[in-house]
């Protein structure tokens, strides 16, 4: 168990590598996109009183802009379906160690062996993933201290719920709440440059026009890639499925109720992971 517990923390962590190079080539490409945008118009502007600052944010935007494609291309479908199946085995292994220390079905008897057959087919599914494990070496941790359904309840569905779903469905919830006030300031900017445009024939207003807007589609695309109003409802979504389970728990169960409530407390986590997984892989 301890091997394999060790095993699930070096897929975690290259799993965790993949997220964040994702979520770094996209915010790279959004902070060149936009500064692409802002050298280009203001290298028109500036052109006129000073050739050479003119020159350096014409420069400035070429740069930025053809930098862009290079970005997206670390955050492209191979580098998320690397990303979901790491994912997804680490989630697989954690899965089959809690149900095997709850010992409910299929390891009410404790059998090792049935434990190592079965992680050893996920881990072979995904073996063209082994090299990006290399980096990695097994964080320090104790097996979870689970020893019966009544521990697995407090350990893994109500720390799943109190520790990860509900602080994870927040902090979407703030990030889609930062996306919308972004969307509006910049659009009330557009708003105040197209009116100065309009009534004082401004030039210089014009041509900001274009660009915010363009920024502001950026950042929408941004939000849209991130799916962070996606994330917020599917967190929240389990958390009370979890929650309704844990609910309807009866204290004096038998094997057979024992079976099924690990296995739909462990379906309705896995669908989670499932749906999230179609969603980022469908576009």
């Amino acid at each position: 168990m301890q091997r394999i517990w060790d095993r699930q923390s070096v897929w975690s962590q290259a799993a965790d590598q993949a997220k964040r190079a994702i979520k770094r080539a996209r915010t790279v490409a959004l902070v060149l996109g936009v500064t692409g945008a802002c050298a280009g118009t203001a290298a028109a502007q500036v052109m006129a009183w000073s050739d050479e600052a003119g020159k350096a944010l014409a420069f400035l935007a070429a740069v930025t802009v053809g930098l862009v494609p290079l970005a997206t291309k670390r955050a492209g479908p191979q580098q998320v379906r690397d990303w979901t199946r790491l994912r997804s085995l680490s989630e697989e292994l954690k899965s089959e160690i809690y149900t095997y220390l709850a010992h409910v079905a299929p390891y009410r008897d404790a059998n090792p062996q049935v434990l190592l057959d079965r992680t050893e087919r996920v881990i072979t599914d995904t073996s063209d993933l082994v090299t990006r494990t290399l980096p990695f070496t097994p964080r320090p941790r104790a097996l979870p201290a689970v020893t019966d359904v009544g521990s697995y309840l407090e350990l893994r569905v109500a720390s799943q719920i109190e520790g990860y779903y509900r602080p994870r469905a927040a902090q979407m919830s703030r990030r889609s709440a930062q996306v919308r006030r972004a969307e509006l300031v910049l659009a009330a900017t557009a708003v105040v440059l197209g009116g100065a445009s309009g009534a004082y024939g401004s030039d210089w207003a014009t041509a900001w026009v274009a660009t915010v807007t363009t920024v502001v589609a950026a950042v929408t695309a941004h939000a849209a890639a991130s799916r962070y109003a996606y994330q917020e409802v599917e967190f929240s979504r389990t958390a009370t499925e979890l929650e309704s389970l844990a609910a309807r728990r009866i204290e004096e169960a038998d094997a057979a109720t024992d079976d099924a409530f690990v296995e739909q407390c462990e379906r309705v986590i896995s669908a989670q992971n499932e749906g999230w997984m179609a969603k980022w892989l469908s576009e």
